[in-house]
């Protein structure tokens, strides 16, 4: 081959090269636009992705482990459904049916079931019936012997309604049972659901003091349930939209709010009005001693010689005696409750003692 025949070559080489490279960054040129929209998704599309977790945080999605009432809507027997539902109704409006203008008789103080079991008894820590029907019938201390649903609902009637029994065999009596029994029934027996009763409070180091307490009703409860503690009727002056909290028309001083343990405890995880267990308004102090305000003020008194046959399972602060301890009955009323309960505690400890 000549020399200029490889020198000819060699040109054709380098244009074949350079039109290559030309094309290719024509190509490029005509593609930048598109690799500058589209590159997030093309290096995406090419880069493995880690598994995707999703993690939930508001309230409503976290489980509820709360006891639930069975819903009386589910009951296809018309005859039963009318039935629970009346006891419902006996709950929620008892005054209409058995207070001073009653319907059916004229028993009760026109307080209310739902005035102490909040919601008709469904309420969490609201003092609710999800420790009724799995738990009855049971032995008491109070009457020292073991209680039926009955006995428990007329004890409520005689105690909180300052009323009078009903007859087990009577159809209000009945239905009440039926509702507290067919809204519990999906406890099992022996075991209580959760949030059921009401939620624990430590006990104060002090005393708990109606003078304090008379400030926080004031400034927190009175403009619902009245500066004397009157309550608020409906309209039709029937039954109350607020309860009375002392007087002739409220609880008498054998029920189980006027124990300052559970009347503290009611109020603090409740009120005032609308507020929940796991929000609320009020301080320990607060609830102490606005318990003890209430409590010290005047309202019926009910004879009760049969209660506590064996005074050594008195409540600590059960606010009369007699007692098997030397605390008078005043400390038993409104504490301080430590020393009382460290002194219980050491009976138990001696009565029970440890093996080695």
């Amino acid at each position: 081959m000549s020399n200029n025949e490889s020198h000819n070559t060699d040109l054709l080489r380098i244009i074949h090269k350079l039109t290559i490279l030309v094309l290719i960054l024509v190509i490029v040129i005509a593609l930048l636009p598109i690799l500058i929209w589209k590159g997030d998704a093309l290096v995406s599309y090419f880069t493995p992705q880690p598994k995707e977790i999703t993690i939930q945080t508001e309230l409503n999605q976290l489980p509820d482990t709360f006891w639930h009432p069975r819903d009386i809507a589910a009951v296809t027997d018309t005859s039963e459904q009318s039935k629970l539902m009346y006891g419902r109704n006996l709950i929620t409006h008892t005054a209409l049916y058995l207070g001073p203008q009653g319907s059916v008789s004229q028993i009760s103080n026109g307080m209310n079931c739902q005035n102490c079991h909040l919601d008709a008894g469904t309420r969490p820590f609201g003092n609710n019936y999800g420790a009724v029907f799995s738990q009855y019938p049971k032995f008491r201390a109070r009457s020292g012997t073991e209680e039926t649903i009955f006995k428990r609902i007329n004890d409520c009637i005689e105690r909180s309604l300052n009323g009078r029994a009903l007859d087990s065999n009577g159809r209000e009596l009945q239905a009440m049972k039926a509702y507290i029994a067919f809204i519990g029934s999906n406890v099992p027996k022996g075991k209580k659901g959760a949030g059921s009763g009401l939620k624990q409070l430590d006990f104060l180091p002090r005393a708990a003091n109606p003078e304090l307490g008379k400030v926080v009703y004031t400034s927190k409860c009175a403009s619902c349930h009245g500066q004397q503690g009157e309550g608020l009727k409906t309209p039709d002056g029937k039954e109350y939209s607020y309860p009375p909290m002392w007087g002739n028309n409220s609880y008498n001083d054998a029920a189980g709010l006027y124990r300052l343990s559970n009347f503290a405890r009611y109020v603090k995880y409740n009120m005032p009005w609308g507020v929940k267990h796991d929000a609320p308004l009020l301080s320990d102090e607060e609830a102490w001693d606005v318990a003890a305000f209430v409590n010290s003020q005047p309202r019926p008194h009910k004879n009760v010689p049969a209660d506590w046959p064996d005074i050594s399972k008195k409540p600590i602060d059960h606010p009369s005696g007699p007692y098997i301890d030397s605390f008078s009955e005043k400390q038993h009323k409104y504490g301080p409750f430590k020393p009382i309960q460290t002194f219980y505690n050491n009976i138990t400890e001696s009565s029970n003692p440890k093996k080695s």
